[in-house]
């Protein structure tokens, strides 16, 4: 028996995985081989999902087959839109309400799919995929007294979560931003949601609880929510009359953290920060320059000046994603779900994985409580 405890179980192995890979020394991501920049800047969300699924790239047949088969899937039951409805009138959360749309959306899947059939399992997952931005936009459409939009199935799934938010069909270079940031989101190893969905999935539970249970791991601000806690910062920034690169040394010098910096596995800047730096900058060019500079400005001054670079402490993918959704429009507090609606391929895929050479993951603790307590019976207490 091992009787070393390694708390958080940092380090530990706990399985084998073909899909996703990080190098925290070398700032490399790869989904099924191929680099995180090739994929973001190449494919579209649906083909890494999609790769993610099946192993390999789509040809132009197999993506077109399976974007039009997502399409079909974004309408959501009236059931189900009336509670995120309810939800959204009672200033429920975000995550939660999602949380709570996603495990009622079980009770209106098609098909029953016994625990070891995958390719049921898949295509579950898919209908997951496709109703996520659904829900969501929904969510946000009813918070503002307004009505939901009905999807648009000409439009990928990037672009449709934006229209459907807003009403109104985004640009080009909306569009294949967020798509980008989807694709950057879409997995990125055993992170703790993901592995949240693998346990679950470990007990050949259905895929809903899964992905349920993935959304209620990313929504602790511990995993989920730093982008949103970032975005907070640059506007406190704005609103404040200091000069932004005064602020940021007030800040440092009251030992303030700035989120978005250090990274559990990376010890460089994390390479999703690095595409988000260069959309932060084109959408910069195309509308407001100050959150970037913001940004661009904290990093300059910690890495360099303060010599976080130099400890390993170096910007993470939230440091960008929060200003680049700002720029595009979207909530504040609708960040975190949209890391759900991305990373739900990944928990997808890491689920099918695991379940086909499966093992019901049930790890050991450490008993530290008292020993040989003598009972004494209730009216003797």
């Amino acid at each position: 028996m091992v009787d070393d405890l390694e708390k958080g179980l940092e380090g530990v192995l706990v399985a084998e995985s073909g899909l996703s890979s990080v190098d925290g020394d070398a700032g490399r991501l790869i989904y099924r081989g191929y680099s995180i920049e090739d994929l973001a800047r190449g494919a579209s969300y649906e083909e890494v999902v999609y790769l993610l699924w099946h192993g390999e790239l789509p040809t132009e047949d197999d993506l077109e087959s399976f974007t039009a088969s997502l399409a079909e899937e974004r309408s959501v039951d009236d059931d189900v839109l009336e509670t995120v409805e309810q939800l959204a009138e009672a200033d429920e959360r975000p995550m939660a309400a999602l949380r709570t749309a996603v495990s009622m959306l079980s009770a209106y899947e098609s098909e029953n799919a016994e625990p070891d059939d995958l390719e049921a399992t898949l295509r579950q997952g898919r209908r997951i995929t496709a109703k996520l931005p659904t829900v969501l936009a929904a969510f946000e459409r009813y918070r503002l007294g307004e009505q939901p939009v009905e999807p648009d199935p000409d439009l990928g799934l990037a672009a449709n979560f934006l229209y459907m938010l807003t009403g109104e069909e985004p640009d080009e270079l909306a569009a294949e931003t967020f798509d980008q940031a989807l694709t950057l989101h879409a997995d990125h190893g055993l992170n703790a949601s993901t592995f949240t969905a693998m346990v679950i999935g470990s007990t050949m539970a259905d895929i809903y609880s899964a992905v349920t249970g993935g959304i209620g791991a990313l929504s602790g601000p511990l995993h989920g929510g730093a982008n949103q806690d970032v975005m907070e910062v640059l506007m406190e920034i704005d609103e404040s009359d200091l000069d932004h690169r005064e602020w940021v040394e007030q800040a440092n010098e009251e030992g303030r953290r700035i989120p978005g910096f250090g990274h559990r596995v990376y010890n460089v800047k994390d390479p999703r920060a690095k595409i988000l730096e260069e959309r932060s900058k084109e959408l910069a060019e195309d509308g407001e320059e100050k959150w970037y500079n913001y940004t661009t400005t904290i990093e300059q001054y910690l890495s360099e000046e303060q010599g976080l670079a130099e400890k390993g402490i170096a910007p993470n993918v939230d440091f960008y994603s929060g200003s680049v959704y700002y720029q595009l429009g979207i909530p504040i507090d609708l960040y975190t779900p949209i890391f759900a609606m991305s990373r739900v391929s990944g928990w997808i895929a890491h689920v099918v994985e695991y379940q086909e050479d499966n093992r019901l993951i049930r790890p050991r603790a450490r008993y530290t409580g008292p020993k040989d307590q003598e009972f004494v019976p209730l009216e003797e207490r």
